[in-house]
């Protein structure tokens, strides 16, 4: 992961590996406000944030870092908690909008900005809109990302009104369930089906808010819709933007665009609520040629990581002899499967890949345990894998991944026989001391790379710990 260009850290996280900005407080009219300033761009940008946050925690998620540090390559980044969330004083009231602005007026204060940008994302972008048409010799933009309040749902398409309904149960249900990890459902839905994934949502949910705090929060978010007044009070330069397939329909984005001045509006492609996960650099993008006028070159997004790939043994005689509808459930079984254990092993289901799947893991011992668990699960619902495993550079493309690491961990699996993994020798010295003992399966000419490849196949594991006392004691 590449380092970020950002001002002096003076904490190091070590079960995330990345370094996380000193916090602060600023004095709010309810208590305290934790804020964090990264970075030393000319521009200061204010992330106002949605319903709830932690700017700790937040530092756990890499697309979270990733976004930051494309927002900090032309800007000063301030980012906060709102008060009765994250590292923020609680609250024993719900709060008002004009509350929530004046926490916001206060992280201004504390962090030196006498004038900045704001980026209102989902209720922070409510909040950013009061701020701006009341501040507006402080605001030098304003930014709103997956915001709603612009129409009443009742003036739409029955469609919408049907999405807008479907949300607000949805909402509800996470407030119910607060802390199992709801939020996923409607706010990162292309995660929904990551075991992994929800669970450190709903870490994030338990450490931003209690569950009575999560319900008095969600009762301001829902006092706040009706602002249409306010938005048109707005007198500062404003950018809207939305994706496509938000579950906030994008239809009350465009309004709220039509009653706010002079605002522009943009759609994204998407279905992610949260503005870091998906297609995060449109986002970006967009914000810094609304704020500079210009967007910055892009280099491709590069990372290590170990890649495995499987596929399914003789899968066209068996979808044949089951039939196309049996045929899909054994492969959402498969699917169900695999997610299940690459989640537990931390790695990373990237899509699937035909008759076989794609995923990287950012340790390839973890990979290696994950990807022989496989091997051995899958005879269970009555399907026989192979793997190949390959440790190299990357390159991301949204959710995607490419680059020639992938290529050769699909030849390496192409290789393998039924119920058989195989690693490259890069991933066999990568995992040394690590436990895991190898079987010498020679040399291979892989298709389409270069040269000679040797090959190997895990034979067996044995704790390393356990095995080091054992010969201390046989001494």
């Amino acid at each position: 992961m590449s380092e970020l260009p950002l001002a002096p850290f003076v904490r190091w996280d070590t079960s995330a590996m990345v370094r996380i900005p000193d916090t602060h407080y600023a004095a709010g009219p309810t208590g305290k406000i934790a804020y964090q300033v990264i970075g030393d761009g000319p521009i200061d940008l204010v992330i106002v944030p949605g319903w709830f946050s932690h700017v700790d925690k937040l530092w756990e998620y890499p697309e979270w870092l990733c976004f930051i540090e494309e927002l900090t390559s032309f800007a000063r980044v301030i980012v906060y908690d709102k008060s009765g969330t994250g590292l923020s004083d609680p609250l024993e009231s719900v709060p008002t909008v004009e509350n929530r602005a004046d926490d916001l007026r206060a992280v201004f204060d504390a962090a030196g900005c006498d004038r900045a940008a704001l980026f209102g994302f989902s209720e922070g972008g409510l909040v950013s809109t009061l701020f701006a048409a009341t501040f507006p010799g402080r605001v030098s933009a304003l930014v709103l990302y997956g915001t709603g309040g612009g129409a009443s749902l009742h003036d739409l398409d029955e469609s919408v009104v049907a999405r807008g309904f479907e949300l607000i149960e949805m909402l509800r249900l996470t407030v119910e369930h607060w802390g199992e990890g709801r939020t996923i459902d409607w706010a990162i839905p292309s995660q929904r089906d990551d075991v992994e994934a929800r669970r450190r949502m709903g870490a994030l949910e338990r450490a931003s808010m209690s569950p009575k705090m999560a319900l008095i929060t969600w009762q301001a978010v829902v006092r706040q819709l009706d602002m249409a007044d306010v938005h048109e009070s707005v007198r500062v330069p404003t950018l809207v933007v939305h994706r496509k397939n938000d579950m906030i329909p994008v239809e009350l984005g465009r309004a709220l665009a039509a009653k706010i001045p002079g605002a522009r509006f943009v759609e994204l492609d998407g279905i992610d609520h949260v503005p870091w996960f998906g297609d995060y650099k449109s986002v970006t993008g967009e914000v810094e040629e609304f704020l500079t006028g210009q967007r910055h070159e892009h280099p491709p997004d590069r990372v290590l990581a170990t890649v495995l790939f499987t596929d399914i043994v003789d899968s066209t005689h068996c979808a044949a002899d089951l039939g196309d509808q049996r045929w899909r459930q054994l492969l959402q079984q498969h699917d169900d499967v695999a997610r299940s254990e690459i989640g537990s092993y931390r790695g990373k289901f990237v899509k699937q890949t035909g008759d076989g799947l794609l995923a990287t893991f950012d340790g390839p011992t973890r990979a290696v345990l994950c990807a022989t668990a496989l091997a051995e699960r899958m005879p269970q619902i009555g399907l026989d894998i192979r793997g190949g495993l390959h440790t190299g550079e990357c390159i991301r493309r949204g959710d995607d991944i490419g680059g020639i690491a992938v290529h050769i961990a699909a030849r390496i699996a192409a290789k393998a026989g039924a119920r058989e993994v195989l690693v490259s020798n890069t991933v066999k010295d990568l995992v040394y001391g690590s436990g895991i003992t190898f079987e010498d399966r020679g040399a291979h000419v892989l298709k389409g790379v270069p040269g000679q490849w040797q090959l190997h196949a895990p034979a067996g594991y044995h704790d390393p710990v356990e095995a080091a006392l054992a010969a201390a004691e046989a001494v």
